[in-house]
């Protein structure tokens, strides 16, 4: 497929305004299937995993190729729902035009706004398609009017409707509109006509001037003069669709992708660098290789399918190519064109197109592969960073064998998904966009790899400090026959600032402690720390002080010290007022100005304190203190609040005392927990 006659195009939209529909009724209306699925019948071509049937909705990007009039499309179908954006994210990397689904009797959506927005950031040409055409409350041009408030009025119906809702039979061009245009549309068709010339005119001055003088168009000067409009960003093209149960409007919306858009050849050209300085490649089949790698899939049988974008060059099955990113060669198999659930086998794919290869051994998402002898890479994906963090658990011994392998291979197939360990208490966590996003790795894990894994909140890293000094003495002494055990030490333990941590140190004198035991005495302290009194957190920011003692010249050993050291500082600590400290994490937190005094609000329910807030063009950055424990679900609490437009970062910050009214629940909730562990 020669580069100009392709399309790259990304499906965006509300989760629910009918992308996979639009895909679906393409596929059928181009005779790729024989027969159009149903998302509630979970038998659509790209929402084929068990997890979006199970879902009713797409979890990933699904490659939809729609091949018709000499010209291909490749259309990236992407989730709506945000816990899944990183899909999105990936997919925009690799188009040049964009799609924005509108479910017509909702209008312009939360969903609509972000799409927007990922496009602008993009700098990516784009087009409204109000789908669901046929449903009861679809309006066309109340969709226009909401897309033209919310985006401005450079969006442009292309198309005037026959009918709304369940009288709606078909669409008539405003482009080039047939020679019988029904007479009840005729003047509206007039109008838009007028106001669509208008605008192609704006983008060139010499069909500005042309038109202005009250000369006529052409057909073919007016379809020009839109597409260098649309492709600088200038219209925006707004068209109406019904993808079920009957596909009206589909194929036109395919001639205005395909009339529209751009190819490979005029889009924005992608970053890409030769070392640390910037190069350029040309949208050429037998240029050296640049290819890019935007998904990865883990698959149980075929293994790792990577999905890529070849920017320059042709990729051939059984060779070997470069991956820049690593620094190592791999050995290409099987090339394929994924279509939904299966592959096509092909032997090539070239410059401008898209393909995926199995079983690469290194190559990750977001690496460059390319010709050793030309290396080059592409600027990683800047992935969407989550805050949601769940504990992770076995449901077995059997699942304990395969948990780390099957997370690391999900990590692999979603970059926004992480797994560590957390040290302060030993729980593996799998921290990512929201729940919804977990539930999901976690049925795939246990579809993929055969792992049944568990998830739960994780524990609160509590610790626990002293708030007064006080003296504590401990003798250890012990008779069996033979050598005995003696340790005797004092020792003062005293508060320190918050987040110093502990010191130990020594005043002995004249030998009352020979120093070949102070050292056992130091190891026994420490060790000491690991379990606080009230609860079993452990003990920080602390100063234990050994200021007196005795030995036994026979008896005495570094043990005796040691169990002598841990007996004193856990008594000093049950008279020094311990008290519980809590992670403090600094949140900052980005919304629309309308939502701010709820996300206040909230946050103030939680024991925030409220460090700043900055407006800038509509949206309010609020930065704020707050517990841990208060924060765990906030992915969700954000979206509540915000109705899904608040974007929020989280670092830890400080620990901070626990207020004494939610001390004992603290206690109580630990020592539970211990029990039920045990």
């Amino acid at each position: 497929m020669d580069a100009k006659d392709l399309r790259n195009v990304v499906l965006l939209g509300h989760s629910g305004s009918g992308k996979t529909s639009l895909g679906e009724a393409a596929l059928f209306i181009t005779k790729a299937t024989t027969r159009m699925g149903n998302i509630s019948d979970g038998n659509t071509f790209s929402d084929f995993e068990p997890e979006e049937v199970k879902r009713g909705g797409s979890v990933q990007t699904t490659l939809v190729s729609i091949t018709e009039a000499d010209a291909k499309i490749n259309f990236l179908d992407t989730p709506g729902y945000d816990d899944f954006l990183g899909e999105v994210v990936s997919a925009l990397r690799v188009v040049e035009g964009a799609v924005i689904v509108v479910s017509a009797p909702t209008g312009v959506d939360v969903g609509t706004e972000k799409s927007w927005k990922m496009c602008e950031s993009s700098q990516i040409p784009r087009m409204f398609v109000v789908n669901k055409m046929d449903r009861e409350n679809a309006d066309f041009s109340r969709n226009v009017s909401d897309i033209q408030a919310s985006f401005g009025r450079q969006c442009i119906p292309f198309q005037v409707p026959l009918g709304n809702a369940q009288d709606f039979k078909g669409v008539v061009s405003i482009v080039d509109p047939p020679a019988d245009i029904p007479a009840e549309i005729a003047e509206e068709v007039a109008a838009a006509r007028e106001r669509l010339i208008e605008a192609a005119a704006e983008s060139d001055d010499e069909l500005a001037d042309r038109y202005l003088s009250g000369e006529e168009l052409s057909a073919e000067e007016v379809i020009a003069g839109v597409r260098t409009a649309v492709l600088a960003g200038e219209l925006v093209p707004i068209l109406a669709t019904s993808s079920t149960p009957v596909a009206i409007g589909i194929e036109e919306f395919l001639e205005t992708t395909r009339t529209f858009l751009p190819s490979p050849i005029d889009g924005k050209p992608a970053d890409l660098f030769k070392g640390s300085e910037a190069a350029e490649y040309k949208t050429d089949p037998a240029g050296p290789l640049a290819a890019f790698i935007f998904k990865t899939t883990a698959d149980p049988f075929v293994g790792k399918l990577s999905v890529f974008r070849v920017y320059q060059g042709t990729i051939k099955s059984n060779s070997e190519i470069w991956n820049s990113n690593r620094e190592q060669s791999e050995r290409i198999g099987q090339l394929y064109l994924p279509k939904g659930k299966s592959q096509q086998n092909v032997s090539e794919i070239s410059a401008g197109d898209i393909g995926a290869i199995g079983k690469l051994s290194a190559t990750l998402t977001g690496d460059t592969i390319c010709a050793r002898d030309n290396a080059v890479t592409f600027p990683k994906i800047q992935q969407p960073v989550g805050y949601f963090r769940m504990a992770v658990t076995p449901a077995s011994k059997d699942d304990l064998d395969k948990m780390s392998m099957a997370l690391s291979r999900i990590v692999e197939e979603d970059p926004t998904l992480q797994f560590s360990r957390d040290p302060s208490t030993s729980e593996s966590l799998i921290t990512g966009l929201g729940d919804a996003q977990i539930d999901v790795a976690l049925d795939k894990i246990k579809r993929k790899f055969g792992a049944d894994l568990r998830v739960k909140m994780p524990r609160v890293p509590y610790r626990e400090t002293i708030t007064k000094v006080t003296k504590s003495e401990y003798r250890h002494k012990k008779q069996s026959g033979g050598h005995g055990q003696f340790g005797h030490v004092l020792l003062r333990l005293e508060p320190q600032d918050r987040d110093v941590g502990f010191a130990f140190t020594t005043e002995i004198t004249g030998g009352k402690i020979p120093k070949e035991y102070i050292p056992s005495v130091e190891k026994g302290v420490t060790k000491a720390l690991d379990e606080g009194s009230l609860a079993g957190f452990p003990l920080v920011d602390l100063k234990a002080i050994l200021y007196d003692g005795s030995f036994h010249d026979v008896d005495s050993s570094g043990m005796s010290f040691e169990i002598a050291s841990v007996a004193a500082l856990k008594q000093g600590v049950g008279d020094a007022n311990p008290v519980l400290l809590e992670p403090v994490v600094k949140l900052s937190v980005t919304v629309p100005d309308a939502y701010t005094g709820e996300v206040i609000s909230d946050l103030n329910v939680k024991r925030g304190r409220i460090l700043g807030m900055s407006p800038e063009d509509g949206v309010t950055l609020i930065e704020a203190e707050v517990p841990l424990a208060e924060v765990q679900r906030y992915s969700q609490d954000l979206r509540s609040v915000s109705q899904g437009r608040g974007t929020y970062f989280l670092e830890f910050d400080h620990y901070d005392q626990v207020p004494p009214n939610l001390e004992p629940k603290v206690i109580e909730d630990a020592k539970r927990a211990k029990e039920e562990s045990v």
